[in-house]
């Protein structure tokens, strides 16, 4: 019997055996690109959730991680992502003939660790650096103050993505399966941030 082409199967079988397949490679452990589930189920955070980075963040996590939720109380929560630091800097990278600057490098250093209920260490504290550079006209100071605040805004919500990657890793999977055999820290305070950004370079003046 000669083999029909898969272009050629009606629309409505096509479309039952392509998700016959994405079933299969379900059952097989396989994940669609992108996906990073989280092996622990509820997790709560000081990151301020309605700012806008920690609104990314969650929908990051839950997107990748349909199975983990976020609580409004650390003790509810298998894990505490905990943000420790975060600071942004300017600096001159480069100047014209006259002395002017041309060019400036934006510095973002993001710290956080991953602790679980009982202060067993998932994640010592991680540090995340993100470094952009700007061209600088002094002619339209305000504008470029203005591209600054934004470029530093789109460094922060990069950093998502490496988070994520952070906290679904092998390491961090391992260490929550043996939790009893991390090291133990006092727990840090869970109050929360301000959703205000960490304040920044002073403002650029010609």
């Amino acid at each position: 019997m000669p083999m029909v082409p898969f272009a050629f199967l009606p629309r409505l079988l096509r479309l039952a055996l392509a998700g016959l397949a994405l079933l299969v490679l379900g059952a097989c452990g396989f994940h669609l690109k992108g996906a990073t589930p989280l092996p622990f189920q509820t997790i709560y955070t000081n990151i301020n959730l309605d700012s806008e980075f920690g609104a990314r963040l969650r929908r990051a996590i839950t997107a990748n991680s349909p199975g983990t939720r976020f609580t409004d109380r650390r003790q509810d929560a298998d894990v505490y992502l905990h943000q420790t630091s975060e600071s942004q800097n300017l600096r001159q990278l480069s100047l014209d003939a006259d002395g002017r600057v041309e060019e400036y490098e934006l510095n973002l250093a993001f710290q956080f660790e991953l602790l679980d209920r009982g202060g067993h260490v998932l994640l010592p504290p991680t540090t995340l650096l993100s470094v952009r550079e700007l061209p600088y006209n002094d002619r339209i100071v305000q504008a470029k103050e203005g591209e600054i605040e934004r470029t530093f805004r789109d460094m922060r919500n990069s950093l998502i993505d490496q988070i994520l990657r952070r906290m679904s890793s092998p390491e961090v999977r391992a260490a929550y399966a043996n939790a009893a055999e991390r090291p133990v820290v006092p727990m840090p305070d869970d109050a929360v941030l301000d959703a205000a950004p960490p304040a920044g370079p002073a403002p650029i003046r010609p």
